[in-house]
């Protein structure tokens, strides 16, 4: 007897319900906003959103422009010429993506402190004894953040750009050098306006990640949006405050990536039928060697070598004068626990979502795709105030069951247990295993779908014999990422952890927080240590797509 249900009835029903799980966390927002008063946004028009605004604005605008420049001229230059250390730099200028933003902010507190070795050394060669005679300018101001952000955040840009200048046509290039365009020509008028899709993804990743942070900016003493939302819940107490400030960052996220897309809505991009011939790198010698050399060894020296080595040296005094702390393990174990739940259920969803669109396709089906992704646009401070009110009410109801049932109660389920931790990672990173399963799903044949259809397969076997095979090492690659972003997550780690719950981000934020830095170092270093690992899986991948 036919099923009286539609054919993948239960499949397209679980996708809804994962794109339902990610949007929860907005509906809920908006109605925790609608639930307060005007009191508060009287205080906040007059007194702190203007400030706060413009900075937040120029922030973002001052890391958008450094993240541009830096990420596109270095992805050209190990892309189009070729020069000393090209083949090291073609990797390592992706390994600031290791370092959390507000490990580099800590790292430069200490290193560019008035007092500290860098500044001390400056004076001794310049001849002054004092920090009141000679001091650079504070790195705690906004040029200090905008820096700094950039010089982590540039791979972004740098990673999907040098992917787009590798597809580029040959042809193309020696089309316009035939007529008459120079080298450094040809880059700005084929090679950047070709890529600008590219470039327009990697920036609009940094700004991202430049409006979810929250440890940087607060050690650098800007206060962005995002702080004043911490802020206003933690210290004011008022989560429907939060909330209003909250939409108001969504706000900006919505219109940065409606304006980008606005102003590219007349091109046109396309690829010939058959693989391009690659672009073949020029030799450079003398002095632009030598100026492509050091134009991308900076950044890496800046973004990634300069905190490291500093941390690396801090946590060895600490561990000769203190040993290990012996709270530290149990931070490792609270931060690999969490980080492990999370990028199993993160992974689930995504693999779920990939498989349903590719089985089952359809406008809804889709249009959940769509909406899965739309947590990564959310920063995390948002993303746990949507998730506070409904995982409070469930634990109410929750504990009023259970305890109706046995007479004991079990507490707080969701946020006592750190599942709502979970929930909020997932939410947020969904979108990172979907894109990278969905890429690895792109490279099946759909004619071994239909080969294991005809052997009796249904949905079921298809996904379990045919889909997860073949894409176990997106699946790996989607899954090493997901859990390094958990690891380094703070906002929303400060925001829902349990009580007495501490994870190496939050014992490193506490620790910088209270300006006892070298407590700090040990924790720092093992985060960007642990973060050096999908930089490699991404170097490794890279290189074997190219044939290297």
């Amino acid at each position: 007897m036919p099923s009286p249900f539609p054919k993948g009835l239960g499949w397209r029903l679980a996708a809804f319900g994962v794109a339902a799980l990610v949007c929860l966390p907005v509906v809920s927002l908006g109605l925790i906003a609608l639930g307060g008063g005007t009191a508060l946004w009287e205080h906040l028009l007059g007194a702190v959103l203007p400030g706060v605004a413009v900075d937040t604005l120029l922030l973002l605008a001052g890391v958008g422009l450094l993240t541009t420049v830096i990420g596109t001229g270095t992805a050209w230059l190990v892309t189009a010429y070729r020069f000393p250390g090209r083949g090291v730099f073609a990797w390592a200028l992706l390994l600031p993506l290791a370092v959390p933003t507000y490990v580099v902010a800590y790292a430069y507190l200490d290193i560019l402190h008035p007092v500290g070795g860098v500044q001390r050394l400056l004076r001794e060669a310049l001849g002054f004894s004092s920090p009141r005679e000679f001091r650079l300018p504070d790195i705690r101001s906004l040029w200090g953040a905008t820096l700094l952000l950039g010089l982590v955040l540039y791979p972004y840009v740098y990673l999907t750009t040098r992917a787009m200048f590798l597809t580029q046509a040959a042809s193309l290039v020696e089309a316009s050098r035939t007529l008459g365009l120079r080298r450094r020509e040809v880059f700005a008028r084929v090679a950047v306006p070709l890529a600008r899709p590219a470039i327009a993804v990697g920036v609009s990743l940094a700004l991202m990640e430049t409006l979810n942070d929250i440890g940087a900016s607060q050690f650098l003493g800007v206060r962005t949006l995002t702080v004043s939302v911490y802020a206003t819940w933690v210290n004011g107490n008022d989560l429907a405050g939060a909330a209003q400030l909250s939409l108001a960052m969504l706000g900006i996220v919505t219109l940065l990536v409606l304006a980008e897309r606005w102003a590219r809505r007349r091109q046109r991009y396309a690829v010939a039928a058959q693989k391009p011939r690659s672009l073949a790198p020029t030799r450079l010698g003398g002095l632009a060697a030598l100026g492509a050399t050091a134009a991308c060894a900076l950044p890496i020296l800046l973004g990634f070598a300069a905190p490291a080595i500093y941390l690396a040296l801090e946590a060895t005094k600490r561990v000769q004068f203190a040993g290990l702390s012996p709270r530290l393990l149990g931070e490792i174990v609270n931060t690999v626990s969490v980080s492990i739940a999370a990028t199993l259920a993160t992974l689930g969803c995504g693999l779920l979502l990939a498989h349903v669109g590719r089985a089952h396709p359809g406008r809804m089906v889709a249009l959940a795709g769509r909406a899965a992704t739309l947590g990564y646009a959310v920063p995390g401070t948002v993303l746990a105030i949507g998730l506070l009110v409904p995982a409070g009410a469930f634990d109410r109801f929750a504990a009023d069951l259970v305890e109706g049932l046995t007479g004991v109660s079990p507490g707080l389920i969701l946020i006592g247990s750190g599942a709502a931790l979970v929930l909020a990672y997932t939410a947020r990173f969904a979108a990172i295993a979907l894109g990278g399963i969905e890429a690895g799903l792109g490279r099946v044949s759909p004619s071994l779908d239909g080969a294991a259809r005809t052997l009796g397969q249904g949905s079921w076997g298809v996904f379990r014999h045919v889909h997860l095979p073949l894409t176990r090492s997106a699946i790996a690659s989607a899954g090493l990422l997901v859990f390094v972003d958990c690891m380094k997550e703070l906002p929303a780690t400060l925001l829902l952890r349990p009580l007495n719950f501490e994870t190496l981000a939050t014992h490193l934020y506490g620790e910088a927080a209270r300006g006892t830095y070298e407590e700090a170092s040990i924790a720092a270093l093992l985060i960007v240590a642990i973060g050096i690992l999908p930089v490699a899986v991404l170097s490794r991948l890279g290189s074997r797509e190219r044939g290297d």
